[in-house]
């Protein structure tokens, strides 16, 4: 029996964007859907209980840093991620391939996450010297170094999947080689070739028949190497696909892409792309195919003071909402816009104070896992471009600042 189950109820008549109900061991998701990035198991400054307020369906957590912190067997001490983090809802795990980016690619090119936080002279201060990798890529996995104390690791396919298995997750991905848009033709086919070894590797390292497996289809922005991954991915009989590595230079390199593999891979079968998360993002990538996000975008922005509203993103910094008694957005639901005004907000964003880190983080992730849930609906009932027309027309017009 697979792990998962997927039915697709409306389709979009001429285009790819589909709404289904995906079936799980912790409960059914509906899609398109948006989830919250857990990198650590938990969503920074929100609770379990706020995120099944908001509506999240599904978290994502990252096995590279539960590797690191606290440990993949102390997580299954504790009954894998559900139980460690008491979120009982449906869970996904990335395998590492983009910390493996970030400390080996990113690194040297000041490109990712990490590549920012560690330079070469190290501390948290960016540096404009290349920063030393603390990665090596070979043909049968990756030899690394802790970004959080210097000391040695490996992680190979099977690695990568016996780390997931123990956090519990119920959708887990292949381990891949993700690579950066500033990587040559050459080597991004090079790595394609590892990753589907991998791919191969890591279905054979799979035990756990409660989890499901993702196959990853990388390839860069090149035509012909995003299509040989999309065929080969899905030759394999993956129970769903990951999309993932460079998506190009611009959104429409990323609207390529999806235009190359979504029609090449198993339409019963759901498709998550990596990584976005923003509002105007989800119609063009859900129009395109794309079933499930995650991003860190929606909160990370939330705490530095960028909140969405549907007349763009609101900087909450600017002094017009010191007097400013309204909500952030009038037609929001969320805990944040039915009790806080924007002045308290400002208040609290000026004075430092931790509450706005949570109160920012409610409303945008209501906003974006509830937009998910609108194009759904809109899907459902036939008026996806209706929906997406007026929508946008309205967000991309203009930015309160």
């Amino acid at each position: 029996m697979p792990a998962i189950s997927f039915e697709i109820q409306a389709r979009l008549p001429g285009g790819l964007a589909r709404a289904g109900r995906l079936n799980t061991p912790h409960g059914v998701i509906e899609t398109p859907v948006f989830m919250p990035v857990g990198t650590n198991a938990t969503v920074k400054s929100l609770t379990p209980e706020d995120l099944e307020s908001l509506g999240a369906q599904i978290i994502l957590g990252n096995a590279y840093h539960l590797y690191m912190r606290p440990g993949a067997e102390l997580v299954a001490e504790f009954g894998g991620l559900h139980g460690f983090s008491n979120w009982r809802k449906p869970f996904l795990t990335d395998s590492g391939g983009f910390q493996v980016f970030s400390l080996g690619f990113g690194m040297e090119h000041g490109v990712g996450k990490i590549a920012k936080m560690f330079p070469a002279e190290g501390g948290p201060q960016r540096s404009t010297a290349p920063a030393q990798k603390l990665c090596k890529v070979d043909e049968d996995g990756v030899t690394f170094r802790s970004h959080l104390d210097g000391s040695r690791h490996r992680f190979t396919p099977a690695v990568s999947i016996d780390i997931q298995q123990k956090l519990g997750a119920d959708i887990i991905l292949a381990f891949d080689e993700c690579t950066s848009p500033l990587s040559s033709y050459e080597y991004t086919k090079q790595a394609l070739g590892r990753t589907h070894r991998w791919a191969e590797q890591s279905l054979a390292a799979k035990t756990n028949e409660h989890q499901a497996l993702f196959g990853i289809v990388q390839g860069g922005a090149y035509e012909d190497l995003r299509l040989e991954s999309a065929r080969f991915i899905d030759s394999l009989g993956f129970e769903g696909y990951a999309i993932g590595g460079s998506l190009g230079q611009s959104k429409r390199d990323m609207h390529q892409i999806l235009e190359w593999v979504c029609p090449l891979l198993d339409e019963n079968k759901p498709r998550h792309l990596l990584g976005i998360g923003e509002p105007e993002d989800l119609f063009e990538c859900i129009e395109r195919g794309a079933d499930m996000f995650d991003c860190v975008a929606p909160t990370r922005v939330a705490r530095h003071g960028a909140l969405f509203s549907r007349d763009g993103k609101l900087n909450i910094k600017n002094a017009r909402f010191r007097h400013d008694h309204g909500p952030i957005d009038a037609e929001c639901g969320c805990y944040t816009c039915r009790n806080y005004t924007r002045g308290y907000l400002r208040h609290l964003f000026m004075a430092d104070e931790l509450l706005f880190y949570r109160l920012g983080s409610i409303h945008n992730l209501y906003f974006i896992v509830h937009l998910a849930k609108d194009i759904r609906q809109s899907l459902l009932d036939g008026r996806f471009h209706e929906f997406k027309a007026a929508f946008l027309g309205r967000f991309m017009a203009k930015a309160l600042v």
